[in-house]
């Protein structure tokens, strides 16, 4: 894993971290390289950054803990817990599963909107699904944040986010947060845009992606994105932190979850071409899967990687950014070093 952290180091990264747990006990634990373009800042053990759609992991994991708990039961329609949802057949499994047919907003909006769940939520309760819910999945790259945030927020009477921190990262101490509060700025490392920026996924048969709203990564460093609770795609940590709290998975639940409620991040809900991202994917409930395994990345290139036979969970964070739709390599690099590790 050394080995395989300084390759990319000096190949590819400018910034970056690498953990492993090994039936939730942390066994590599690695980082390097700086926490800035200039290369003037050394990346440090504490550094953190924005994980971009490795958050997605975050809020589904926190959607499982609910459903253990039998707070929420991932068949039932969003409306039973959010009432003014208008699409009575989209089901919370739809919204984990990228299946619901809400993958953007019909209504354009901004980046300030991101910033107000009330605005984007009330939207998105109005729309109406483009396809059937259930039969087509479509990156919600966005909404699903948006989405299963309302109906936790309906539950638990407090945000996602919250949410998160004082039911998920607090018990297992864990270094993540959606939305990053100014104690942490000191520590965080701004994402560094591939040169061009990023390219927009082809149109496939039934979509053809417009970026709403539209953006560029760098834009994303300023304070006011890092203080919103953004929760596809704000979420600042290092491999450490995302490591520790994917490893509930891999563990056995740990002081979270059930065996069962591991178990359930498997439960495949779809399988076929992803109309969004033009590959096909099998999904889980809020997770890609391939048979024992759950995994997600983070746009430009973040990975958590978990088997759940193995007992292995492994994690890349960094802040370079590279031009990838699907992932770039680096992170499945990583992960390959850590099977080479077991032997």
């Amino acid at each position: 894993m050394r080995d395989a952290l300084a390759e990319s180091l000096a190949q590819d990264d400018v910034g970056a971290s690498v953990a492993v747990r090994l039936r939730g006990e942390p066994v590599v634990d690695l980082w390097g390289g700086y926490a800035d373009a200039g290369r003037t800042v050394a990346w440090e053990q504490d550094t953190i950054t924005n994980v971009w759609s490795t958050t997605k992991t975050m809020i589904a994991l926190t959607a499982l803990l609910l459903a253990d708990r039998g707070e929420l039961d991932l068949d039932a329609p969003v409306a039973r817990y959010w009432p003014e949802f208008s699409a009575r057949d989209v089901r919370v499994r739809h919204v984990l599963s990228h299946t619901s047919g809400l993958p953007t907003w019909d209504t354009p909006i901004t980046t300030d909107d991101l910033r107000d769940p009330p605005k984007v939520t009330a939207l998105l309760a109005a729309q109406e699904p483009r396809w059937a819910p259930g039969e087509v999945a479509c990156y919600h790259a966005l909404t699903q944040g948006y989405l299963l945030g309302e109906v936790v927020r309906r539950i638990t009477g407090t945000t996602i986010g919250a949410f998160f921190a004082a039911e998920v990262a607090g018990p297992l101490g864990a270094d993540f947060h959606i939305g990053l509060p100014a104690a942490h700025d000191r520590r965080f490392a701004p994402v560094i845009s591939p040169p061009g920026g990023l390219t927009v996924p082809p149109p496939t048969e039934l979509f053809e992606i417009v970026p709403n709203p539209d953006f560029v990564p760098e834009d994303t460093n300023a304070v006011a994105w890092r203080r919103a609770e953004i929760p596809s795609g704000a979420g600042y940590g290092n491999a450490r932190s995302v490591a520790a709290v994917q490893s509930v998975l891999t563990s056995g639940g740990g002081p979270l979850l059930s065996g069962e409620g591991c178990a359930r991040a498997l439960e495949e809900q779809y399988h076929g071409l992803d109309y969004a991202l033009g590959v096909s994917m099998r999904y889980g409930l809020g997770y890609g899967v391939s048979g024992r395994t759950c995994f997600w990345g983070g746009m430009g290139g973040s990975l958590v990687f978990n088997d759940l036979d193995a007992g292995l969970t492994v994690a890349y964070v960094m802040n370079r950014m590279k031009d990838a739709i699907v992932g770039d390599g680096r992170g499945m690099t990583m992960v390959m070093a850590a099977y080479d590790g077991l032997g």
